[in-house]
This record gives structure tokens, C-alpha cells and sequence, in this order.
């Protein structure tokens, strides 16, 4: 369990830094240039990410049981992964509507995906994992939100064709990762 904490401390810390302490960020990236920062950044995350997916599977065979939720909540889990797959290509499609509307997709999409795997996962690693990464989610969504608005930003909307484009690739990536790649990597079926 302490090596997924540690995953979660580096990776989610790295992240919590622009929503928690802004100026210092800004400080180090002056400091040290911004390739420099984010080269930092990204061996920090990579390193709690692997750190975190290790400590998770090993938290995983030594499971501490907090709530069984009923099967029937797994049938809910997967209406609600359709829309986070969605909403994370709506994050990379330039000019989509779904983009316009939500600002950041991808945080949206970690929110849904954090929400949905809490409510039906309720071994003690599970709410480290998915309650760290909503408290995440939601502050940083937050934050992004409250500084698009301050700061006047609105996202571009492109043709109609663009956001047909992103719901139809999302769809067919939540088909692709609920048919085979969720069992094949987390070795569990969602539509079992």
C-alpha cells in the first residue's frame, strides 16, 4: 500500500502544483526554463505513475474490503465510462463543440472515470486511487474554469463534422477498451 501512496503523492502532487501554488510554478519555469520544468515535471509524473500502477497491483492481491457494491452498479459504470471516453478525444479534436462547451474534456473525463470506478470499487487501494484522483479532477476543473473566465478565454468551434468526429472515435475507443483492452490490461471484464 505505501508504494501506491507514494505513486499517488508524486504523480498527483505534480499535478495538484498549478492548481495549489501557480506563482511558485511560474517561479521555477522562469528559473529554469520551461523545457527544463517540464522535463522535470515529466520524470517526476512518469516516475509516481509507474510507481502507482506497481502499488496498485500489489495492493490488489492483499485487498482491504471497505464495501462490497451491488453488481448491478456495474451495468451504471459503464453507461457513465461512454461519455468520459467521449469527453477524453474531445480533449485532442480540434474545434469540437463538446470542447467548446466543457473547456477541459480531459479533467471532465477524469472526473467522470474517478466517480464512476469509486462508486463500484470499494477495496481501500480503490479509494486511495480513484478518490485521489477525483478530488484532483474536480479542483482542477475548477480552477481551469475560474482562470478561462478571468481571463476572457473561450475554445474555438469548428465545423459540425468535428464533433461527429470525436463522439464516433470515443465511442469506438469505450467499445475497443470495454470489449478487450480493460480485461487484457486490468484483468477485469467491465461487461462481465
Amino acid at each position: 500500500m505505501s508504494a501506491l501512496i507514494a505513486g499517488l503523492a508524486i504523480f498527483l502532487g505534480m499535478h495538484f502544483i498549478h492548481i495549489l501554488a501557480p506563482d511558485w510554478r511560474a517561479a521555477q519555469m522562469a528559473r529554469l526554463g520551461e523545457k527544463a520544468w517540464k522535463g522535470i515535471f515529466s520524470v517526476a509524473s512518469l516516475a509516481g505513475f509507474g510507481l502507482l500502477v506497481w502499488g496498485y497491483g500489489q495492493a490488489r492481491l492483499d485487498p482491504v474490503v471497505l464495501w462490497q457494491a451491488p453488481r448491478a452498479l456495474n451495468a451504471v459504470v459503464s453507461l457513465l465510462m461512454l461519455p468520459a471516453f467521449i469527453l477524453l478525444v474531445a480533449a485532442y479534436v480540434p474545434g469540437n463543440r463538446i470542447k467548446a462547451m466543457v473547456g477541459h474534456p480531459m479533467v471532465a473525463s477524469v472526473k467522470l472515470w474517478a466517480f464512476a470506478h469509486l462508486v463500484v470499487n470499494g477495496n481501500l487501494a480503490d479509494v486511495l486511487l480513484f478518490g485521489g484522483f477525483l478530488v484532483w479532477a474536480v479542483m482542477s476543473f475548477v480552477t481551469n474554469r475560474k482562470r478561462d473566465r478571468l481571463s476572457g478565454k473561450t475554445y474555438p468551434v469548428g465545423p459540425v463534422s468535428r464533433t461527429v468526429i470525436t463522439v464516433v472515435v470515443g465511442t469506438i475507443v469505450y467499445a475497443l477498451f470495454a470489449g478487450y483492452l480493460h480485461l487484457k490490461l486490468i484483468g477485469v471484464s467491465p461487461l462481465a
